[in-house]
């Protein structure tokens, strides 16, 4: 077996492993949805920060675990207050109140700390908290109803299908008829072809999805699909900024053959902010 046909293959058995994990914890319950993308916001966020801190464990050990620790603190808030409302009581806009003082101690460890960029270290500290962190709260406020906090995943799961299909279509489109490049400076692959093949795939799987799960207008599912075929997009371009900015091809080597986490999720976390602001207004 030559080397291509292997990575296929290790390829092919992960996504085999990976996809129905996925399926598996938006479908099961509350609690498999929570663990889920838990472990997306710490893997990803972990990946992030060793890519930022050139994988430099000893000297920022307490900056890339605190930024964790914000993000974490913030979805199992958000989650508490949303699955247990009659025994977690405090209301969302109690959150910025406990927070600011925790973020606030980045400023105090560096102030003790004495590094030389002491302000370049806490802007990289909220910028992973910003990243990856507040779109995976985001995720929560699109799976409860904001009126009774009905537990439903319907949305989260068309954007993450539509996701899928924008990057598949887009490959489809662009390896066969693509010419015209996309963003050459950070993706040489990419065309205008292909990304207009995944708008497609979006706008057509946004109906299909309007059919089957109509708790959004046929309007606003096919809008939730251009919203994620522009901002996905973006959302893999930004990764690839990121990684070639620290030269690595991955941004980690949890999943054979596809790298990190947050190379499968670096779209879908990126549309989030979007996507849940459009459902917020639409409704």
């Amino acid at each position: 077996m030559n080397d291509k046909n292997r990575d296929l293959m290790i390829r092919g058995l992960t996504a085999l492993v990976f996809v129905p994990t996925v399926l598996l914890g938006l479908f099961w319950n509350t609690y498999s949805f929570i663990i889920l993308f838990l472990i997306v916001l710490v893997a990803c966020s972990k990946e992030y920060y060793d890519l930022i801190f050139h994988n430099d464990y000893d000297s920022h050990f307490f900056r890339r675990n605190y930024g964790i620790f914000l993000s974490c603190f913030m979805y199992f808030a958000i989650a508490l207050n949303k699955m247990f409302p009659d025994f977690v009581t405090f209301k969302i806009v109690d959150l910025p109140f406990a927070m600011l003082p925790l973020a606030f101690m980045a400023f105090i460890y560096e102030l003790f700390k004495g590094s030389a960029h002491p302000f370049r270290n806490i802007a990289l500290v909220i910028s992973g908290i910003i990243y990856i962190g507040v779109p995976m709260i985001l995720l929560q406020f699109l799976a409860f109803d904001g009126t009774n906090d009905y537990f439903n995943t319907k949305i989260i799961i068309g954007l993450i299908v539509m996701n899928w299909l924008n990057d598949s279509g887009a490959y489809m489109v662009g390896s066969r008829i693509g010419k015209t490049p996309l963003f050459p400076r950070i993706s040489p692959k990419k065309t205008w072809e292909g990304t207009l093949g995944g708008v497609f795939f979006c706008l057509v799987t946004g109906y299909l999805f309007s059919i089957y799960y109509p708790i959004l207008s046929t309007f606003d599912w096919m809008a939730l699909g251009i919203i994620t075929a522009i901002f996905g997009t973006l959302g893999d371009l930004v990764e690839s900024m990121l990684k070639r900015s620290v030269n690595k091809k991955d941004s980690g080597n949890l999943l054979p053959g596809h790298g990190g986490m947050l190379d499968r999720f670096d779209a879908f976390i990126f549309l989030l902010p979007f996507a849940a602001a459009y459902v917020y207004f639409a409704k």
